[in-house]
């Protein structure tokens, strides 16, 4: 029963925008790296980088200073940058994971957060910071904390989907429904179902057109990217030991 009302939510949760969606000033900039290194494996993340510009301009602005600036939202309700979580004294040059979810309202980041919360204890023991993002309210984000539940010192709200943006993750309704990628999920059913448990729709953000967003996972070393991984589709997730072996293998300074 459970399962099945996951299943109904996830197809009513993404409902067609009611309006096109917001997009950022820098939001069809492309970014590439000339140190990159593709990682060949069934995952299909985008590279690990030393360095990534813009493609359009010959500026050495890397991806990193436009994500610094954006700013979100704790699950409480404070506004803050990703500069200031990613680049202060207690983190330093250390690793920062950043896990970018659809929205709140989405089973299959249920099941992510899920998996993230689970895993919490392994990013703790090797000195690495994790940040979950979510589309939606700071209101809705504690809806996911307080019902999966998740800790809230690492669940943050981004209602205009400006990190998404400048990340240039994917968006629209071919991406949410009918991407083969999608299909991973059924080879985790047993998860999503616990995961789900105290589901519920009230997660889902009040201005439908985030419902149609993807997410992706980031790694940085200070303010160097190691790793990045678009979703393809929806609960196309990036395979947390791809994550382990960039971050949690190798020595903190």
């Amino acid at each position: 029963m459970t399962a099945t009302i996951a299943a109904s939510s996830l197809i009513i949760t993404s409902l067609p925008p009611s309006h096109p969606p917001r997009h950022s000033s820098i939001y069809n900039h492309n970014y590439s790296s000339p140190k990159s290194k593709f990682i060949l494996s069934n995952s299909k993340p985008l590279f690990v980088a030393t360095a990534v510009t813009h493609n359009n301009n010959n500026s050495p602005t890397s991806i990193m200073d436009d994500l610094g600036d954006v700013t979100i939202f704790r699950a409480s309700g404070e506004a803050v940058t990703f500069k200031s979580l990613m680049w202060d004294e207690e983190v330093g040059d250390g690793f920062t994971v950043v896990a970018l979810l659809r929205h709140f309202g989405c089973p299959c980041c249920w099941e992510l957060a899920s998996t993230l919360k689970e895993s919490k204890a392994r990013f703790d023991s090797a000195g690495v910071k994790l940040i979950a993002v979510g589309v939606g309210t700071p209101t809705k984000a504690r809806i996911l904390a307080q019902r999966l539940p998740f800790p809230m010192d690492c669940l943050y709200a981004d209602p205009d989907r400006k990190a998404y943006n400048v990340l240039n993750l994917y968006y629209g309704f071919g991406r949410t429904f009918f991407n083969p990628a999608s299909t991973k999920v059924f080879s985790r059913f047993d998860a999503l179902r616990k995961a789900v448990k105290n589901y519920t729709i009230e997660a889902t953000p009040d201005d439908t057109s985030g419902v149609l967003q993807q997410g992706g996972m980031f790694v940085f070393r200070g303010k160097q990217l190691l790793y990045a991984r678009k979703d393809e589709g929806t609960g196309d997730h990036a395979p947390l030991d791809d994550i382990f072996d960039v971050c949690c293998k190798a020595p903190v300074s």
